[in-house]
């Protein structure tokens, strides 16, 4: 291994792996992201699709997959299918969040509307479950199509939770598990089912989605107070200003004075905030320690993540998935 090798990150290790199949993945996307009746939409997809983002997801599906030995084709189905759910997730989210920046460019909804962003995620939902089909097996349908619930409802529970400061740890863990982790861990888990590996390698696969999903959640919403524009794509402290109570805010909360509550109350529950609010939320989360608390949390979770992988074959994925957990949480270490 070349020293050009060891400095890359682990993603980009497992990208260059996995490059040919990456590449065949990146070829179906295009062709069925388009669409012969509506132009808006492969302008849309390819807007979102296109902006440099990591393809995690879908190169966690090839990585289970080659790693559990398979040799089949239907591996770039699920990769594209996992991306195809991801992609419209994110058109939705905008449009809930009302937001302005995904990925360090302008949002969908900011440079068409609100409705193109919406038909074409549904648009790119339905051509999820055409992919998967394909596949043949009822039990990758049966695995994506409960992601997909999934995500959803945790979409609709953070609605209610976000702004309520009764919300627990574990309703924010029950969030997280919806609205990231659920394709974490579908996407690993279809990996190992389309190659045939066993009952105890596929829970494996899946234990390690949903831990990384967690830690790849937590490390973000820690970035959200701590990172730079450029680290995240997104502003520093949007999650405050869009009142969205994670998990260094729910343990400051947990643990505020009357005075402290009162300023929670005032900024995240009733929307009232003024300048300088953003350095006293920080100010609050240092003097309890609550992102250092989240912090070990996630650092926690991407240990279940590695210890996960022991129950896998012994092979170079092996070694970049777990790497792929520890680096995802280096980021706030």
């Amino acid at each position: 291994m070349g020293l050009d090798e060891v400095a890359r990150k682990p993603h980009e290790r497992l990208m260059a792996w996995l490059a040919a199949d990456m590449e065949a993945v990146n070829v179906m996307i295009r062709d069925r992201m388009a669409s012969e009746h509506a132009p808006r939409i492969p302008q849309v997809t390819a807007h979102l699709v296109e902006a440099g983002g990591k393809r995690l997801r879908p190169l966690l599906t090839l990585a289970a997959a080659r790693l559990c030995g398979y040799d089949g084709p239907f591996h770039i189905h699920l990769a594209a299918t996992v991306e195809f759910i991801h992609t419209a997730t994110l058109l939705h989210d905008d449009v809930v969040d009302e937001s302005r920046q995904r990925r360090g460019r302008p949002t969908a909804n900011l440079l068409w509307d609100n409705k193109s962003s919406v038909l074409v995620g549904d648009y790119l939902f339905a051509r999820s479950f055409q992919l998967m089909t394909e596949t043949g097996s009822m039990r990758v349908m049966e695995i994506l199509s409960n992601a997909s619930a999934t995500i959803a409802e945790g979409e609709v529970l953070q609605l209610t939770a976000a702004q309520d400061l009764a919300t627990t740890e574990a309703i924010y863990l029950q969030v997280v598990r919806g609205k990231t982790a659920a394709l974490f861990s579908a996407a690993t888990e279809v990996g190992g089912v389309i190659a045939g590996a066993d009952a105890a390698q596929v829970r494996a696969l899946y234990t390690y989605g949903d831990a990384l999903g967690v830690a790849f959640q937590i490390a973000d919403d820690l970035l959200d107070y701590g990172g730079s524009s450029a680290t995240i794509g997104k502003n520093v402290g949007d999650d405050f200003r869009e009142r969205k109570l994670t998990l260094p805010v729910i343990k400051a909360v947990a643990h505020a004075t009357p005075e402290e509550r009162a300023f929670w109350e005032r900024t995240i529950a009733k929307g009232h905030q003024a300048e300088g609010d953003l350095e006293q939320a920080l100010a609050i989360m240092a003097r309890h320690g609550a992102m250092e608390a989240a912090r070990a949390d996630a650092l926690a979770w991407a240990d279940t993540a590695r210890h996960a992988l022991e129950a896998l074959p012994d092979h170079p994925i092996r070694g970049m998935l777990s790497e792929l957990a520890a680096y995802v949480v280096s980021r706030i270490s």
